[in-house]
């Protein structure tokens, strides 16, 4: 199982609809790749469709998408969105990193 606070969910349902899109009905999807200064790097983006080898799981109002290969590295993953002066943007507290990078975005586990 994968969260979302509630900034981030704010700002997710804000942004697809500036797409064109629904929360109700579009997916939101997770996933990491191999690449970053940390060696694994978050992928995060916007889909219409399921594919082959993912699974979905709901929290709260968002549908999320998350390949079979990413699950093991985002269980318990809280997705988090801050627009303050420090910083701006979407980041992830992932329990199962090991040690991460100073933007955020990529982890070694």
């Amino acid at each position: 199982m994968v969260f979302i606070s509630e900034n981030a969910k704010s700002k997710l349902i804000s942004l697809m609809k500036e797409k064109g899109l629904s929360h109700n009905v579009s997916f939101l999807r997770f996933g990491v790749k191999s690449g970053g200064c940390s060696g694994m790097s978050y992928e995060l983006s916007f889909d219409q469709e399921k594919k082959t080898g993912d699974t979905i799981f709901q929290y709260q109002e968002m549908k999320i998408l998350i390949d079979k290969n990413s699950i093991p590295y985002l269980e318990g993953t809280t997705l988090e969105y801050s627009d303050g002066l420090n910083g701006k943007g979407f980041y992830f507290k992932n329990p199962n990193a090991k040690h991460t990078c100073g933007c955020g975005k990529s982890f070694s586990s």
